[in-house]
């Protein structure tokens, strides 16, 4: 297996876009991104993403910032291959101190575990890769989102100011 194959749960496939789909979702071409990358990008994944977001992740992938499997991932279900969704990390731990997990689940798929499924996954995967303990940073407005971290385990470390967002909350697992 490698850092790029797909992340593999009970329910999802949590699979890494690459660079070229990256490139053509830039270019608003979601249907030559949907060719690329083997499923279909919806208007709903590019509503939960904006242009700064696939920037910083395909500067990443051309400067070599993040090794293969740090990046983005769409989350599919396994029984129908449908986009459910998106996670990932912020970065690897040595490009920003530690291995930090986000995800999103559209709307009309929430309130099923995906979420929680996902997350579990991308904690795994970061432990195989070395990363003793895992982060998570949520709003503290995102009342699913604090309820899914302190489900799996997470605990809160303190607040981080976000950059005109407000404060966020860092929560950590460790082993």
């Amino acid at each position: 297996m490698t850092p790029d194959d797909p992340i593999v749960t009970s329910r999802l496939r949590l699979v890494s876009l690459s660079p070229t789909a990256l490139e053509m979702l830039l270019d608003d071409n979601i249907y030559g991104a949907s060719e690329e990358q083997g499923f279909e990008f919806t208007n709903e994944f590019l509503a939960t993403v904006n242009q700064a977001f696939l920037t910083i992740q395909r500067m990443s992938m051309r400067n070599g910032h993040l090794t293969p499997g740090w990046f983005v991932r769409g989350i599919l279900r396994k029984d129908d291959d449908v986009l459910i969704g998106h996670c990932g990390f912020h970065g690897t731990p040595s490009d920003i101190g530690r291995a930090e997990i986000g995800y999103t689940i559209f709307l009309p798929y929430r309130r099923r575990g995906y979420g929680s499924e996902a997350a579990q996954g991308l904690e795994q995967w970061a432990r195989s890769q070395g990363s003793p303990v895992v982060f998570a940073t949520v709003s503290s407005t995102n009342v699913a989102s604090l309820a899914l971290v302190t489900k799996l385990g997470f605990q809160r470390t303190g607040p981080q100011h976000a950059d005109g967002d407000g404060e966020d909350i860092v929560f950590e697992v460790g082993p």
